[in-house]
């Protein structure tokens, strides 16, 4: 309702960011759900194999190795994801909630919530840049610099058919993201990607306009066809460095992924 316009306040149009001030007069368009429309059973094996795919566990959050090929959670297509499949698995939770995102080709290690407490902890470590994510992602062409800080500001378009895409802008958003070359050959390379920032798809076009898409990524390819031809994004997010608490010492969390592992293998 948000993206199409439809949530109005003091009689305009409103983004998801604005903060909510008193005495806004806030309206809502008419919604109408069917009962039970998007109930899940925890015995679909979809949904059943996150519960394996949970790699840490304690009484506040939640890490998950995510597919590639699931969203994080259900909209714009898909009618559901992560975050409900979890609440399916755990009926007795009585709170679960996302603590940031992956991009549905994403793959790789997820937060989840278990507490409103450690949740807002974790935004604000989020909005401080104080949690570290590492990426992985093969890329085509050889990527022969060792070390790479690819500085470029990001926008968002956005069109008709509810796409959206982020370009490189002068105008846009201050954007941030650390490479560094891991190996490879003339036709892939393997590399390691540090964002400082949070945009949209960043890493994804920080590659493209660096001269290497990375492989699978047909939004942002030079070349489609040879995106296409690839069975996934090969884009991942390996390892992240945080807090649980304020009092708790720093955590270190990485995982793999199997189809990743054996990209050079397929190819």
């Amino acid at each position: 309702m948000l993206r199409k316009g439809e949530v109005r306040v003091n009689k305009g149009r409103i983004k998801p960011v604005y903060k909510i001030q008193p005495g806004d007069q806030i309206r809502l368009p008419p919604v109408q759900m069917k009962e039970n429309i998007n109930k899940l059973s925890p015995s679909l094996d979809r949904v059943r194999s996150l519960e394996q795919r949970i790699i840490y566990e304690s009484d506040r959050l939640i890490i998950l190795n995510k597919p590639s090929g699931i969203a994080v959670h259900g909209g714009s297509g898909d009618s559901f994801g992560v975050i409900e499949s979890l609440r399916a698995l755990r009926p007795d939770a009585s709170f679960l909630e996302l603590v940031h995102r992956l991009d549905k080709l994403t793959s790789g290690c997820l937060m989840i919530a278990k507490r409103r407490s450690t949740l807002r902890y974790l935004h604000e470590q989020l909005r401080e840049r104080r949690i570290r994510k590492t990426y992985l992602c093969w890329v085509h062409g050889d990527w022969k610099e060792s070390n790479v800080t690819v500085n470029k500001p990001l926008s968002v378009m956005k069109f008709k058919n509810g796409d959206r895409r982020a370009v490189v802008d002068d105008a846009g958003k201050p954007s941030k993201t650390v490479f560094r070359r891991l190996k490879g050959d003339s036709n892939y390379t393997l590399l390691q990607a540090s964002p400082h920032t949070g945009r949209m798809h960043q890493i994804r076009v920080h590659c493209a306009s660096h001269g290497h898409a990375i492989c699978g990524d047909s939004k942002y390819s030079d070349n489609p066809k040879q995106a296409d031809s690839i069975d996934r994004l090969y884009l991942h997010a390996h390892k992240l460095v945080f807090s649980e608490t304020p009092d708790s010492e720093l955590k270190e969390i990485s995982c793999k992924s199997a189809s990743f592992e054996k990209f050079l293998v397929k190819k």
